[in-house]
């Protein structure tokens, strides 16, 4: 039994997750953890270790071999020692967590490190399998989405000077959608009884005090 609610936010890439997760955190005073990060962090890993992240027995050797420790006041994941977090947002980055987080071994090395990160509540944990696998008992679950096209762009913008056009992000978001939401293991999807919000035309803080709307309707907030 947790001692205090824990708010599952999930939905694809550029939909906002991270801004409204950390904000939603912040006006309940609940602390913020961005799951995808982790996935990004431990595919990075395995590629600077030389694991192929298309190969699953190489993976599961690797994920069996890691140390993971979570540092609260930089708020990332620290892999044998390193962190990774300074390089997790590069298309790079991405691609390979998107392929990396099919595996098997991979998904039961971070779900289980993310339950225990979360047992206690009081936490606003964003990523694309908290509110069905992770945390299926959640107090509060959201679903962000968006159109493609704007998903793209949001993208496209936060990369700001990496050489990728529009078109290859797109593409590449495109491609990350089919293996997130066709992979057999927690595959990307809306929780029953997750709140959907639809991101497309909304400013940020338009999403955040819908957000807030439905913690105070889930009774987390007066």
């Amino acid at each position: 039994m947790r001692r205090r609610p824990l708010i599952a936010i999930d939905g694809p890439s550029g939909v906002g997750k991270s801004t409204v997760a950390m904000a939603l955190a912040d006006k309940l005073g609940f602390r913020y953890i961005n799951t995808g990060a982790m996935y990004r962090a431990l595919g990075l890993a395995a590629d600077e270790a030389g694991v192929d992240v298309t190969d699953n027995e190489a993976l599961k050797r690797f994920c069996a071999s890691v140390t993971l420790r979570f540092d609260t006041a930089r708020n990332s994941l620290i892999i044998n020692g390193r962190d990774f977090s300074a390089d997790i947002k590069t298309q790079r980055a991405g691609s390979l967590a998107s392929v990396s987080s099919a595996n098997p071994s991979v998904r039961e090395l971070l779900v289980s490190f993310q339950r225990s990160l979360g047992r206690d509540g009081g936490i606003v944990m964003e990523g694309r399998d908290i509110g069905t696998v992770v945390f299926p008992d959640a107090e509060l679950k959201i679903f962000l989405d968006a159109s493609h096209e704007v998903r793209a762009l949001r993208r496209h913008l936060e990369l700001k000077g990496n050489k990728d056009t529009r078109a290859d992000v797109s593409a590449e978001i495109k491609e990350r959608d089919r293996r997130d939401t066709e992979r057999k293991e927690s595959p990307l999807r809306m929780a029953e009884d997750a709140v959907r919000i639809d991101t497309s035309h909304l400013g940020i803080n338009d999403v955040v005090e819908k957000a807030i709307d439905c913690a105070r309707k889930a009774g987390l907030v007066d």
